[in-house]
């Protein structure tokens, strides 16, 4: 073949999806090995913490792996499986729990984080047989469906309405001047945005908050 002379290359449908899996591989093989870690050969485990949690008024004393997150300490290693692991990134809230009042994601936070400190899930919420007027305001309104995000739907109010009484504002209170910013809908939308509703019951959760920031108050 003369080197002047034009290459062809013939381009199939099977040159394409080949090409296309190389080149997706090739994307997700370094983030695959971030999220994996150091290597590290030496065959020496880590060695256990003993963390002493305050779960729902209750003290559990126990001894775990340092990376276990608060959320896999609660379903796995004390079988309170109210908090749901959806994502498990922290980005649809379904895992929210209260520390110290406040409200977090428990997927993304360490169990050995949390020593001593006042940890509330949605077991905890009720008064024995009174539920919290979150959780009646939730049932009155149908504000679930699959109820697959409502106990993290029902303990982000809980922080959120706190943090309202608190005069916290949020990217949509208009007036920053105020005590306490006004729950309008747009409010409670914007507060609420991190825990994601799979089944779109948002109208209904939106009626719900609204109820039990009106009986709370």
């Amino acid at each position: 073949m003369d080197e002047n002379d034009p290459v062809t290359i013939e381009i199939t449908r099977r040159t394409v999806i080949e090409t296309g899996t190389a080149a997706l591989l090739l994307t997700a093989l370094p983030r695959a090995a971030v999220a994996a870690g150091p290597f590290d050969d030496s065959g020496t485990p880590l060695p256990s913490a003993t963390v002493e949690l305050q779960i729902n008024g209750r003290s559990h004393t126990l001894t775990l792996d340092p990376r276990t997150t608060l959320l896999d300490t609660l379903r796995e290693h004390l079988a309170m499986t109210g908090s749901k692991k959806g994502c498990d990134h922290g980005q649809c809230g379904a895992c929210t729990v209260l520390i110290d009042g406040r409200r977090i994601n428990s997927c993304l936070t360490l169990a050995v984080m949390h020593d001593g400190q006042a940890i509330t899930t949605i077991e905890g919420l009720a008064e024995g047989d009174n539920l919290h007027p979150l959780q009646a305001a939730f049932v009155q309104h149908d504000g679930f469906q699959c109820g697959y995000c409502t106990s993290g739907q029902i303990c982000s109010a809980a922080g959120m309405l706190a943090e309202s009484r608190q005069g916290m504002p949020s990217y949509v209170t208009a007036d920053l001047t105020q005590k306490q910013p006004e729950l309008t809908d747009a409010e409670i939308r914007e507060r609420m945005s991190g825990n994601i509703c799979r089944c779109a019951a948002y109208p209904n959760i939106v009626a719900a908050i609204k109820q039990a920031a009106e009986t709370r108050a």
